[in-house]
């Protein structure tokens, strides 16, 4: 990549002109540089970020490498042994190639950044890696996702979006995605913690550089030392970074089903259930369940309706939408004032829409467990937050009460769902290659 351009309208206008394509590249697309979260900084505090957007660039290729040679600095990977297993980095290539012939990049774009050709047509828009934050996992809230967590999305899909299931991929490719995600995720929060650094570190006004790669081999002791300092700087942000993906398996909120409160898997054997032995009990939890949801304690109705249809508050955003916006004292519904970021990449913003239980599906996975882990520690980058214990109100039992209930609003559906999606896998199955062999 050309470390050297001269100012944001140059890119601007390169990256105008290859969004309106829609060819599928044939060899490695270019890392773009985070023009969004650059300028933002240039709406709001009036700062030139050109030059702290090319410093931050050459940083990140120099620890990360680019989308020609992925690699992990040797520096860096001799600071600790254990960042070299944060991704294979031999797979990489691999990835790369699985992200454009599955048509990841159309959405999620080449760089992570959520905004490919069909971000737009999308809501919620595809995730943008580069934040480095993840909404449906097994860690606790402000941790990364296992790879578990990533290969789930990457085989399975995301209910009711346009996350669909990847047909035909094996366990092998799918670890090879989730290299490629996390090692996009890491260059693009990398970038971000060093602009942010610049913006709050540097006085960027009076000439200061984020770091000056001509003076890396300087003889003059003072700008090789300015460089040092700034070098070791992006390395400690590199390996935090790299470090933290490492840690997710030490963050995983485990769960233990209760003994005493039927709990349901699925609409299926919801519906089963109240036809059986468990019927009455589980009636009654699911009553309790709703006290909860409209109590004011855990407060469900707010956002998610009085009765779960998603059609409580319906007017706040992600925190994907507020970075750019609220995050720098703008109203995401002040569009004009927007336009500066919005040609630089940014999408238009749209309201988080509460789920509708009604219609049977969980984004981040219907077990209980999961549920469990929705409604205990929150949902990372949106309103949703952990709930909070209140003796005597709201205790750790009401969670599979809540649990109950709002699977009962969709179960029905679900049913149907869980029905039409089984009698598809055996049609897959049947239909396989191993299948034609053994016939």
């Amino acid at each position: 990549m050309n470390h050297h351009f001269s100012a944001l309208t140059v890119i601007i206008a390169a990256l105008a002109i290859a969004g309106c394509s829609k060819e599928v590249p044939q060899g490695p697309h270019p890392f773009e540089p985070n023009l969004v979260h650059a300028y933002k900084y240039h709406v709001s505090q009036g700062l030139p970020m050109d030059q702290v957007l090319s410093d931050a660039d050459w940083t990140v290729d120099s620890l990360l490498g680019d989308a020609n040679e992925m690699r992990l600095n040797e520096e860096l990977a001799a600071s600790e042994e254990d960042l070299a297993t944060v991704v294979d980095f031999e797979q990489l290539k691999i990835g790369q190639q699985l992200y454009i012939d599955k048509q990841c990049y159309s959405c999620h774009g080449y760089t992570g950044d959520g905004r490919g050709q069909n971000a737009g047509l999308s809501n919620p828009y595809p995730r943008d890696f580069r934040k480095g934050m993840f909404k449906f996992k097994e860690t606790e809230l402000n941790s990364k996702p296992t790879r578990e967590d990533l290969a789930e999305r990457i085989r399975n899909g995301i209910p009711g979006t346009t996350m669909v299931k990847l047909p035909a991929v094996t366990d092998e490719e799918v670890q090879a995605l989730v290299d490629y995600v996390i090692y996009l995720s890491w260059r693009g929060e990398l970038e971000r913690a060093l602009i942010d650094d610049a913006v709050l570190e540097l006085d960027i006004e009076g000439g200061d550089r984020l770091i000056n790669p001509s003076h890396q081999n300087s003889t003059d002791e003072e700008e090789k030392e300015l460089f040092d300092e700034s070098w070791d700087i992006a390395l400690e942000y590199a390996a935090d970074i790299g470090f933290a993906w490492l840690e997710a398996e030490d963050d995983i909120v485990e769960v233990e089903l209760p003994t005493d409160i039927p709990v349901p898997s699925s609409g299926t054997e919801f519906l089963a259930m109240m036809q059986g032995e468990d019927a009455a009990a589980l009636t009654a939890s699911v009553k309790r369940g709703q006290e909860v949801f409209r109590g004011k304690i855990a407060s469900c109705s707010k956002c998610h309706g009085n009765d779960g249809k998603g059609d409580g508050q319906t007017a706040d955003y992600d925190a994907w939408t507020k970075d750019y916006t609220l995050a720098i004292d703008i109203k995401p519904e002040n569009r004009d004032a927007l336009i500066p970021l919005l040609a630089r990449g940014a999408l238009q913003p749209q309201n988080i829409l509460p789920r509708n239980f009604a219609e049977g599906v969980f984004r981040g996975g219907s077990d209980p467990e999961d549920l469990y882990r929705r409604i205990t520690v929150g949902i990372g980058g949106t309103p949703m937050p952990a709930v909070t214990f209140v003796p005597g109100e709201f205790e750790e039992p009401d969670v599979w009460h809540l649990i109950n209930y709002v699977r009962s609003l969709g179960a029905e559906v679900a049913a149907k769902n869980e029905k039409a999606a089984a009698e598809q896998a055996v049609a897959e199955e049947e239909q396989s290659p191993e299948s034609e062999e053994e016939k």
